[in-house]
């Protein structure tokens, strides 16, 4: 059973305004109570982070053995076969930050898969004294795949441990050819463009073209308030800055499995929509922050426009969309071109929203296609495969950074659903009106 919230201004008389109706829940796909790992590399010390090579007399690392409890993933990934999973380094005991399952070395009973280290463990090691090093990853939070079948993701070169914030390395973007499992380019984001690359969370790649070279990757920034573009082809990064890719400071109260908290994360996820009809390679871009109910958009065209993004006379080409409505603040949205329907992953609700784009963007026209108090807490990644098959995870994040977690219950799920069969029954459904 999914719900249709109507969250206009009644929303908080539930009775009054909630509608009920049929649709498929998400498939829970794999669950952890804790996470576990494939060929843990340790030496006589047990600091398995680290390379016997890399020693050096009288430095000594924080507590960098394994450590269950601070493992928390979060983004999920699905190309042909192998899911892509995260765990930023925002606490010590982290073997490595980008790892992969392959499903057919998943027997059909196992819920639990230990995860491995991609590309490989050496990859994700850090140095002993916390060297940079650019062929290794710090810290990386979400990853896309294209149509040419790369993984794209951005390292963010931060150590966000409570007592030992450290930009270990300038942030990087990472582009990997997933058919040979080899690095395809890595660009590093020079200090001219961000000084620090904590708040950069997710990554939306757009492809609009048949050709793999005219690929452009969108980077938010939730922490500075800026958004990021990186040009494949021209192998360069520029910055827009708008008031749009701010917080409201309205809406940083969230209320996540009984935590109370405020976030003032700004632009957090953008979204490739549907074609302009005057231009082939013109899409609508939406995005939104974080601590924010209201959808923005904008074209790719002005995105993808270096020229315009260094001269600065852009204000007028980033609009207003919406208001979702109450306690909709959402991490990462997804559009699916086939049903024309934008995805939230929404985390005041435990939930995963929805808006049909050929209707009016206003709070009635909000639909849930999934929503689950006890298995579904803090959705934080959404991922539109190739097959076209939407992904999700939770992690309780709130819970696990203001209060603690129980290790004998399961924390973290995987999740999966086709959009059709997600929409079925909702408002956002094709002729729902």
């Amino acid at each position: 059973m999914c719900n249709h919230l109507s969250n206009g201004l009644g929303f908080l008389l539930v009775v009054a305004v909630t509608s009920v109706v049929r649709c498929d829940e998400f498939e829970e796909v794999f669950r952890w109570k804790q996470i576990n790992f494939n060929n843990l590399v340790q030496d006589d010390r047990k600091d398995f982070i680290f390379d016997d090579n890399d020693l050096a007399e009288g430095v000594s690392p924080l507590n960098e053995t394994f450590t269950p409890y601070n493992n928390l993933p979060m983004g999920v990934t699905h190309h042909k076969g192998r899911i892509f999973v995260t765990i930023p380094r925002r606490r010590t005991g982290i073997p490595a930050t980008l790892n992969v399952i392959k499903l057919s070395d998943v027997p059909s009973d196992e819920k639990s898969p230990k995860l491995t280290a991609y590309p490989d463990a050496i990859t994700n090691q850090l140095r002993y004294s916390y060297e940079a090093d650019s062929k290794r990853l710090v810290s990386v939070y979400r990853t896309r795949v294209d149509r040419c079948d790369r993984l794209w993701f951005v390292d963010t070169g931060f150590l966000e441990y409570p007592s030992h914030r450290k930009q270990v390395q300038r942030p990087s973007l990472w582009i990997i050819d997933l058919l040979q499992d080899r690095k395809v380019r890595q660009f590093e984001i020079p200090e001219t463009i961000v000084t620090e690359g904590h708040g950069m969370a997710s990554v939306t790649v757009d492809l609009s073209s048949d050709d793999c070279e005219e690929a452009y990757a969108y980077i938010p920034d939730l922490a500075f308030y800026r958004l990021y573009v990186y040009g494949f082809k021209e192998n360069r990064m520029w910055t827009f800055r708008h008031e749009y890719l701010s917080f409201d400071p309205r809406m940083t109260g969230f209320s996540v499995a009984g935590v109370r908290f405020r976030w003032n994360d700004g632009i957090f996820s953008l979204a490739i929509g549907p074609k302009k009809p005057e231009s082939s390679n013109d899409r609508t871009v939406y995005f939104h922050a974080m601590a924010s109910t209201t959808e923005y958009q904008t074209s790719s065209l002005v995105l993808q426009n270096e020229t315009l993004a260094n001269e600065g006379e852009y204000d007028h080409f980033f609009t207003l969309v919406g208001d979702r409505g109450v306690k909709s603040q959402s991490t990462i949205h997804q559009f699916d071109s086939e049903s024309g329907v934008l995805f939230y992953a929404e985390v005041n609700r435990n939930s995963i929203g929805c808006w049909n784009s050929a209707q009016r963007f206003e709070p009635d026209n909000q639909g849930i296609v999934q929503l689950n108090n006890k298995d579904f807490i803090y959705p934080s990644d959404i991922t539109l495969d190739n097959e076209g098959d939407l992904w999700a995870i939770t992690n309780g994040l709130p819970r696990w950074l203001y209060a603690s977690f129980n290790t004998e219950e399961y924390n973290f799920r995987v999740w999966r659903q086709k959009p059709a069969r997600a929409i079925e029954g909702t408002i956002c459904a094709p002729g729902a009106l």
